[in-house]
């Protein structure tokens, strides 16, 4: 809602003017002199003042520079029933929005307020991304600049986020600065790593419980819906949220209250949601997977990450930004980079993203060890090997009985059915390499044990025998 100032001796157009305004959810304030006007321009705040020129005061155009100095430096649409092309000059010259000849239709009054309007929340979002706290957030392409817009406007409101993104975009980095940059800032951002928490004791680490609630509950234990109270809770990968488990959250996000488990009074926590996911969530509720209401409170705000490959000129800075950092970590001497050495991380997919690419960047620092330049032969086996069959008009596809195939229309999958075979396969080799052992394979794969299990439920179903991994305080961390 914004605050609009109409200065005009034309009483009768003033209302008009004013009640087509305030149909459009604006605040509307009118002035029939110029000192009047001056005065609540000064002091009301405005965005925007239609402003007469010929007033009974004085002339609108001599004060047009001051009203443009108010402390909320309103927009300026001139209004006059003696416009000529000198006058016209002079109000663009001082900062006019729009110069306007009366009599005119109220569509033509009222569309430099909409495009006046756009124009000042555009820029006061540039100015909130000037000042956001972004430091891990690496890049300038417009897909992840719109991200960041998102951010800035979420970090304003108290309304729940959903961030949708592939594996490996930077899901927890987003939720992270919106933390930041919210008036939550000083109070705990609790990450809950759905994919482990186990169905037996989900609604304890959540809602906690009472001591002697249940076998082995010796001492009452606080849940993190709790440890999340003024702040942030941060579901990470909510779509493995069990379906027992989100008819009680719901119930908690509406009232903000819940019962422990195994206690006699319910308790508060005012928290503020942020959820993400890599999978499709609307396609789960038409699945009975995940419930449509649960869907409608999370989403109240949606930031979709783009994948590494839809923001390929961000690479250069995001390889100048972890390359610098690695180094400074094995306290090496910072590398510099062959000619072609962009060109071939800009022509590998990235099925993996950023996560990928920085873990692409610290197996060549190893691998260029006393080195000072980076070569595309420090890169991985896999992305050397994409860049040959690429070269070759080739493409490899993992599990499809041949490791290299022409490229034709014909045998070309989609990315989804490709994405899926080659993470079937590398899984495969990764369980087989690593003798079925889940920390072992986190070790080589760099993955997290979350991501890990996640994978092995998804693809390799003969490995459900496994055993879950010890549930501890660990399973969330806090922080300010």
């Amino acid at each position: 809602m914004a605050k609009i100032l109409i200065v005009d001796d034309d009483q009768l157009l003033c209302k008009v003017l004013a009640d087509q305004i305030k149909c459009k959810g604006h605040q509307v304030e009118s002035a029939f002199t110029l000192a009047s006007g001056r005065e609540k321009t000064f002091q009301g705040g405005p965005d925007v003042v239609f402003l007469d020129v010929f007033l009974p005061d004085g002339n609108g155009l001599d004060v047009l520079k001051e009203l443009r100095q108010a402390p909320t430096e309103p927009e300026i649409i001139i209004m006059t029933g003696k416009g000529d092309s000198r006058g016209a000059s002079l109000a663009i010259k001082y900062g006019a929005w729009d110069y306007i000849q009366k009599p005119s239709p109220l569509d033509r009054l009222m569309l430099p307020l909409v495009r006046a309007l756009q124009y000042r929340d555009q820029k006061e979002s540039v100015r909130k991304m000037v000042t956001l706290k972004r430091e891990k957030i690496i890049g300038n392409s417009p897909a992840i600049m719109a991200c960041i817009n998102m951010v800035a406007r979420a970090a304003e409101s108290d309304a729940n986020v959903l961030i949708v993104g592939e594996t490996g975009t930077g899901k927890e980095l987003f939720a992270e600065a919106i933390h930041r940059n919210s008036p939550r800032s000083d109070k705990p951002f609790v990450v809950v790593d759905c994919p482990v928490l186990p169905q037996e004791l989900v609604g304890s680490l959540l809602f906690g419980h009472a001591k002697g609630s249940f076998t082995g509950a010796d001492s009452a234990r606080t849940g993190l819906i709790k440890y999340a109270d003024g702040g942030s809770l941060f579901l990470d990968e909510v779509a493995e949220l069990p379906m027992t488990i989100q008819s009680a959250f719901l119930r908690v996000l509406e009232r903000r209250r819940f019962r422990p488990i195994g206690g006699k009074k319910e308790i508060s926590s005012d928290f503020r949601v942020i959820a993400a996911t890599n999978r499709n969530l609307a396609d789960m509720v038409s699945e009975g997977t995940f419930r449509n209401d649960l869907l409608f409170r999370l989403r109240t705000l949606n930031i979709h990450l783009p994948p590494l490959r839809d923001r390929l000129g961000d690479i250069p800075m995001l390889t100048m930004y972890y390359v610098e950092k690695a180094c400074s970590k094995y306290r090496t001497t910072i590398k510099g980079f062959s000619s072609d050495f962009f060109d071939a991380l800009a022509a590998y997919a990235w099925p993996g993203n950023v996560r990928e690419l920085f873990n692409a960047l610290e197996s060549a620092i190893a691998d260029a060890y006393d080195s000072p330049t980076l070569y595309v032969r420090h890169l991985p086996e896999r992305v050397r090997v994409n860049l040959a069959h690429t070269a070759l008009g080739e493409v490899s596809f993992p599990g499809s009985g041949s490791s290299r195939q022409a490229l034709s229309p014909e045998n070309l999958p989609s990315w989804k059915e490709f994405k899926q075979r080659a993470e079937t396969d590398y899984c495969r080799k990764l369980m087989s390499l690593a003798g079925g052992d889940i920390k072992e394979a986190c070790r080589i794969s760099r993955l997290s044990r979350a991501r890990m299990y996640q994978l092995v439920k998804k693809h390799l179903r003969g490995y459900d025998h496994m055993p879950r991994p010890k549930i501890s305080d660990s399973v969330f961390r806090s922080g300010k």
